[in-house]
């Protein structure tokens, strides 16, 4: 037991050699035990919510809702911008892209955003706990939880050995969707005066969806070409989109397919029975 402890410590130690030595002093990103310590936190405390929550009455969170919704509006929209302009429209290759590990004003700027992009995973926590609060269980789904659960200790790794190059597209793509679920949600929050707006919801999922696919094809192109690139990462975002693609899918089938089907199933019934009605009507006249 002492040398399989000895050695796993040898191997940490070893992986750290190859850290980024210009994030070792940011914040969170010294050690991932903090990182990976909120991560199971959130994975055990939150299937207990709706035994916690137990007879309480939902929470009215609509101001909180708001001001939050908006704050991630605009955070996610100044990570999209930095993204764009630290790489993606600044000279960014859509085929290999290495890390730049330099010192230069565009590569710390392209480290410091893959850094704010790590912290803000653990803010969207706060969507879940919202949920609970609120009493609304059926959107703390295993799609929603496993999702939200794993970003922030993968982000660490990501940004701890390579905080810019080609698996920063990902990020850039995943930014731009939340600015705009967020939006959504800030609509929602302001009340049902304002449903009529939340016409494009089944478009977020078609959205989310084709970030997935453009992320499988991304990845994929690393297979076939050389890139001084880690593949370690490019193996993990590749799998990461490929699960969360057939998830997607599957929650838009059951989602808006089903409920599509259910819809016409329901309005032919209606014409059938208004048909057999109006036959009996004729008959008895």
């Amino acid at each position: 037991m002492a040398n399989l402890v000895t050695k796993a410590v040898k191997s940490y130690d070893n992986l750290m050699l190859k850290a980024d030595p210009r994030v070792s002093d940011w914040f969170l990103m010294s050690s991932p035990v903090p990182s990976l310590l909120v991560c199971i936190a959130y994975f055990v405390l939150i299937p207990l919510g709706p035994t916690l929550m137990g007879d309480r009455k939902p929470l009215d969170l609509r101001r909180i809702l708001l001001f939050f919704n908006l704050g991630m509006v605009g955070l996610s929209t100044y990570i999209f911008c930095e993204f764009l302009l630290s790489g993606w429209a600044a000279g960014y290759s859509f085929g290999c892209q290495p890390v730049d590990y330099s010192t230069s004003p565009q590569a710390l700027r392209m480290a410091r955003v893959c850094w704010l992009f790590y912290i803000s995973k653990f803010v969207e926590l706060f969507d879940t706990l919202f949920f609970v609060l609120r009493k609304k269980f059926s959107q703390v789904s295993f799609l929603h939880v496993f999702h939200h659960g794993i970003m922030p200790i993968s982000w660490w790794f990501g940004v701890k050995f390579a905080p810019g190059g080609f698996g920063t597209f990902h990020a850039l793509l995943n930014s731009f969707i939340h600015l705009m679920m967020y939006t959504y949600y800030g609509l929602a929050a302001l009340g049902p005066s304002f449903q009529k707006y939340l016409w494009w919801k089944r478009y977020m999922t078609t959205m989310q969806i084709t970030q997935f696919i453009l992320v499988v094809i991304h990845s994929s192109q690393l297979l076939f070409i050389d890139c001084n690139y880690p593949m370690t990462f490019v193996y993990w975002i590749g799998a990461y989109a490929v699960i969360f693609l057939v998830m997607f899918i599957n929650f838009y089938r059951k989602a808006y397919q089903s409920s599509t089907k259910n819809k016409v199933i329901h309005e032919n019934g209606h014409i059938k029975n208004h048909t057999q009605n109006n036959n009996a009507s004729k008959k008895h006249s």
